[in-house]
């Protein structure tokens, strides 16, 4: 984000960016904690009994992917669970992405009783190949992914998933614009976190 800061140093127009954090110029910006959010989901889960968790990354050159990764990785640690990499598994977004994970992580022999994918359509993909493997979701393996796409109330299961609040944001970006428009001060950013929309994807983990 360095090149936008300097953007923004050379002009005298207003400017304002969504959904990235700046590293010099946050009151220019509007964006929701995708650490943060991701931490909620995943200790969500964790509250619900759930302790061996997969994770299906986004696209790791993404800003986005990196941080919901991350927030992964602290709710475990968070919450005293060991990290086990066998339960995190590459993937770039795609319904494709999110069965081919699956895939690798049956393949791994490793326990899961809750994937975490870090979009909504991953989620899908997985949930699709969960099925084609006999895995009944939320019964076995529960799942959630993040964004509330339209499709996600209409699965079978409704899948859970991290609404992001995007028209909060896009409204506090207008108004900041508005705002520096009328010569207002800056005032300090506002950071947003996502909620989990809870549907029937999820389920506490089956007695052994």
């Amino acid at each position: 984000m360095d090149e936008i800061d300097d953007i923004i140093d050379a002009h005298s127009q207003p400017i304002m960016v969504l959904n990235r954090r700046l590293r010099k110029n946050s009151s220019h910006s509007v964006w929701c904690d995708q650490k943060q959010t991701s931490f909620n989901a995943v200790t969500q889960l964790i509250a619900a009994g759930h302790k061996e968790i997969g994770f299906i990354t986004g696209s790791m050159d993404s800003p986005t992917g990196v941080e919901r990764l991350s927030g992964y990785k602290d709710a475990l640690a968070h919450q005293g669970i060991a990290l086990n990499n066998d339960l995190i598994v590459k993937g770039k977004w795609t319904p494709a992405c999110g069965a081919a994970g699956v895939d690798t992580l049956l393949s791994r022999k490793v326990n899961f009783t809750a994937l975490v994918a870090s979009n909504d359509d991953m989620a899908i993909g997985a949930m699709k190949q969960l099925h084609e493997h006999g895995v009944s979701v939320p019964a076995q393996v529960s799942v959630i992914g993040f964004d509330d796409i339209a499709l996600a109330a209409y699965t079978i299961p409704a899948l859970s998933s991290v609404k992001i609040p995007v028209t909060e944001m896009i409204q506090e970006t207008i108004g900041r614009l508005i705002f520096m428009l009328g010569d207002g001060a800056f005032t300090p950013p506002k950071t947003f976190t996502g909620e989990l929309i809870q549907r029937d994807s999820v389920a506490p983990p089956a007695s052994r």
